[in-house]
């Protein structure tokens, strides 16, 4: 599966749509072939269209034609004011007349039609963050076309806010989880390309002391991450809470139990906020199951199956 449709931004400056963009005889051309280019949203009019800054002058994206659903009313016009400042994905409708006209929703309406055609669950693509909830977040799968990832499905880390994880306008990968062609909507999940438990336990040692973030604090103990897909329990201490960033010394790895003893050194507060950084173990493909738990792990098992 090859990926031929990006999230908004990628392409704003790449050559070949700068070239495209750059006179309205290149514009015309581009609309001959259909291509699907990019531009800079600079307002949004009393009557919601969008206006778009192109070197050959300024186009106007009409306001049922800014985003799939408009028309139909199941997409809100917060789609098209929440635009202004960043770039859209569109194709040219008419370069004869000004202002110049695209369509923003037939770019979208081209996006759905490959994911269904093409992508199957295990599917790995590249995505940018739109928007952060408390149960998940929204990314832009191509030309603005919205998918979902749940919270659960982040990290194995877990964590109480995706804030905790991401930042809007974060390129990252995700691999489809499901696709519910009747309500035209595809499922995304991320913590399977974070690695298995011990691949990312391979990259500590016993003995060694580390940096870690608190996740969770219970009567037994308290859970400090070490990567996003990877975390260890360390005994209690006063004062802990969720997201505080402290040193941990590793005691012990055990992958047929698949634990981390921990002992927590130091309480870093005093330092900057701190986002794990995200490592892929993989950035393509098709997935056909992913198995989380070391194979000598026989009291738990984490997996996906994609089907």
């Amino acid at each position: 599966m090859t990926q031929i449709y990006f999230p908004e931004g990628i392409k704003l400056y790449e050559k070949e749509n700068l070239n495209a963009v750059s006179s309205l005889e290149q514009l015309r051309l581009a609309q001959k072939r259909g291509m699907i280019l990019e531009g800079l949203a600079v307002a949004c009019t009393a009557e919601h269209d969008l206006v778009v800054e192109l070197p050959c002058g300024r186009a106007v994206i009409p306001r049922i034609e800014c985003a799939r659903g408009i028309a139909e009313g199941t997409t809100r016009d917060i789609a098209i004011l929440s635009r202004v400042g960043r770039p859209v994905s569109f194709v040219v409708t008419d370069a004869q007349s000004q202002p110049i006209r695209l369509s923003r929703r037939l770019a979208q309406e081209r996006t759905v039609a490959w994911a269904f055609d093409t992508l199957e669950p295990g599917d790995i693509i590249a995505a940018r963050v739109t928007h952060l909830e408390p149960f998940g977040v929204f990314v832009d799968i191509g030309c603005g076309v919205p998918s979902f990832i749940g919270i659960e499905h982040l990290s194995v880390s877990r964590i109480f806010h995706p804030s905790e994880r991401f930042t809007v306008g974060q390129s990252i990968y995700a691999a489809v989880l499901c696709m519910d062609r009747a309500r035209s909507r595809i499922s995304l999940t991320h913590r399977e390309l974070l690695g298995t438990w011990e691949q990312n336990a391979a990259l500590f040692h016993p003995c060694e002391t580390v940096p870690g973030v608190v996740r969770s604090v219970e009567e037994y103990g308290i859970f400090v991450e070490l990567t996003p897909n990877l975390s260890g329990l360390a005994e209690r201490k006063p004062d802990m809470k969720n997201g505080d960033r402290v040193s941990v010394y590793i005691k012990s790895i055990l992958p047929s139990r698949m634990k981390i003893k921990l002992n927590i050194i130091d309480l870093l507060r005093d330092q900057p906020p701190f986002q794990p950084p995200l490592h892929y173990y993989i950035t393509e493909g098709r997935l056909q199951e992913w198995v989380y738990s070391p194979a000598s792990c026989v009291n738990k098992h984490i997996a996906t199956v994609f089907c």
